[in-house]
């Protein structure tokens, strides 16, 4: 066999793995991009899998931008610490390489500016203090398209997108809560994350 014979008898792609999101307003189901987004992905697929989510409670709603989720402060809806919070310092494995990806510093992981994909409307991505490699458990849903986050745009902002909803109702559950009444960004009535699987 020539070599271009030998590259398509590759074998098919697995599909993505799909989060669901149990919060107490809805469900919100979400393709993780595991496949171009190896790094980040499975950072969040351990965290979801090992239950650091389950009990949290988005911390900022923003309606006509997007929910920030995932620091693990927002336990307490109240907490004045939401939102500068990550997992704890280790390792966890890259589900597509099998190499072992480390979170260090305060659970942050390193920058993955690998797939050139948009902060459109329900997409999920990665939230950081704006220093490189600051991402850890922190995300946000976004309810419109936020181009100017996006990490290849010209702005400072570099945000890399790792999912998106696969239904018009998960999004539509995603804008409910960016429009619950709030009191500095942070939802009057908690908005809690019963649990987060990924199959």
């Amino acid at each position: 066999l020539g070599v271009a014979a030998i590259a398509d008898t590759q074998p098919v792609d697995m599909p993505n793995p799909v989060a669901t999101f149990d919060t107490t307003m809805g469900e919100i189901k979400c393709e993780i991009y595991l496949d171009k987004m190896p790094i980040t992905a499975s950072n969040f697929i351990d965290l979801a899998n090992t239950g650091f989510y389950n009990g949290l409670h988005f911390h900022r709603v923003i309606p006509d931008f997007m929910d920030q989720f995932g620091c693990p402060h927002s336990k307490d809806p109240k907490s004045s610490r939401a939102g500068t919070g990550g997992p704890p310092d280790g390792t966890y494995k890259n589900l597509v390489t099998g190499a072992t990806e480390k979170r260090s510093g305060g659970g942050n992981i390193k920058d993955e500016f690998a797939a050139k994909i948009s902060n459109e409307p329900g997409t999920l991505s990665m939230a950081n203090t704006g220093s490189p490699n600051s991402g850890g458990s922190q995300f946000f849903m976004n309810t419109v398209h936020n181009d100017f986050l996006d990490w290849f745009s010209p702005g400072e902002s570099k945000h890399p997108v790792f999912g998106k909803v696969v239904d018009q109702a998960s999004f539509d559950v995603m804008v409910a809560i960016s429009k619950t009444p709030t009191r500095d960004d942070c939802p009057v009535t908690p908005v809690t994350m019963k649990s987060v699987t990924v199959a």
